[in-house]
């Protein structure tokens, strides 16, 4: 066993009594009371889209997402009460998760620079631009490249935005909820960016009114979200992956984010699809099946560690799903990618918005 595979091991260890601990108080606390309105319309003609686990940690519960039928807003209900989104979200970009996370969202270098590429047209040269749910900062500093002379700054709930801090990824780290910094942060910004944000927030709405505050007038606000209007969502089902449930609380087609966004003193000024497809819903969906399958990995919120018999079944099994996983990948990037907005198939969307 290596050094880091023994650390992990010990840190599993002595995190399980705790998670133990958590599991033991049931998991009812981690929701709040079930929905009977459409939280965007207030519509109640509410129907059940989608049932499913966590696939990513595989963390004990289940998940609904109920669609409304008068907006097609869809979103998690039951909702994750604050307790849950603390257990959810625990080791997940931090803790146990954060190197893994860190490393994945490092090395996606040219698709950063594709979304501040997607600025220069409607402002080639914006002097100070906060990136919200930045994260481990990774985006401002390839940004940085496309954009030298612009001042990058981050906000995140988590310490992954002091992380980012300290390695100079961001000019200046804000640690806490967007809404209640927005009002110190009044009219700063020429560019406000939320890259796969608002679907985690508790209140999208919320979260617009605070970017309209910050943002300065003639300033941007630049939002990119997965798309539940996607073909993919239908298709795959449960093992789409920008479901990621539980952590994906609302999921707003590009309509009704346009409508908002109009309502608050905007003008949209691109909508964009083609460009922010991230190609691996293939690949995705078929390590999803194979994790499912395969016997779990070590994790604390496990009663006790996986015996060796286990750990070698999943290893084998893993293995013997590379073809299917090189297949996905293939598909993917090469097959789907050149025709996704033509077939439906994007994954996501990516407006920029103009403050009147």
């Amino acid at each position: 066993m290596s050094d880091e595979s023994k650390r992990t091991t010990e840190r599993i260890a002595e995190l399980r009594p705790g998670y133990q601990a958590d599991l033991a108080a049931g998991l009812d606390r981690f929701f709040e009371p079930r929905r009977t309105t459409c939280p965007w319309c207030g519509s109640e003609r509410l129907t059940t889209r989608l049932r499913t686990t966590d696939l990513l940690q595989h963390k004990p519960g289940r998940f609904v997402l109920d669609r409304c039928e008068a907006c097609a807003h869809t979103f998690q209900n039951p909702r994750l009460s604050a307790e849950g989104l603390e257990f959810y979200y625990r080791d997940f970009y931090d803790g146990l998760g954060e190197k893994k996370l860190g490393d994945t969202f490092g090395g996606r270098t040219a698709m950063y620079r594709g979304r501040a590429e997607s600025m220069l047209p409607h402002d080639p040269g914006p002097k100070t631009w906060l990136d919200v749910g930045t994260g481990h900062g990774h985006f401002c500093a390839a940004a940085r490249e496309v954009l030298p002379d612009t001042v990058f700054d981050g906000l995140d709930f988590t310490e992954g935005v002091e992380l980012a801090a300290r390695e100079g990824r961001v000019g200046h780290g804000y640690r806490g909820e967007f809404h209640e910094l927005a009002a110190d942060l009044a009219g700063r910004y020429d560019v406000v960016s939320m890259f796969h944000y608002l679907e985690h927030s508790t209140d999208p709405d919320r979260e617009l009114r605070a970017a309209r505050e910050t943002v300065r007038p003639g300033g941007h606000l630049l939002i990119e979200v997965p798309d539940p209007e996607s073909r993919w969502a239908r298709l795959l089902g449960r093992w789409w992956l920008p479901w990621l449930q539980p952590q994906h609380l609302h999921f707003v087609p590009v309509a009704n984010l346009r409508r908002r966004l109009t309502d608050l003193g905007f003008t949209v000024v691109s909508e964009q699809h083609r460009e922010p497809h991230d190609p691996v819903d293939l690949l995705a969906a078929v390590w999803l099946s194979l994790d499912r399958l395969a016997p779990r990995d070590d994790a604390p919120w496990l009663p006790r560690r996986p015996g060796a018999a286990r750990r070698v079944l999943r290893g084998a099994l893993l293995v013997a799903g590379i073809p299917a996983l090189v297949a996905g990948t293939l598909l993917d990037r090469f097959a789907i990618r050149p025709l996704s907005h033509r077939l439906g198939l994007s994954n996501a969307y990516r407006i920029v918005a103009r403050r009147d």
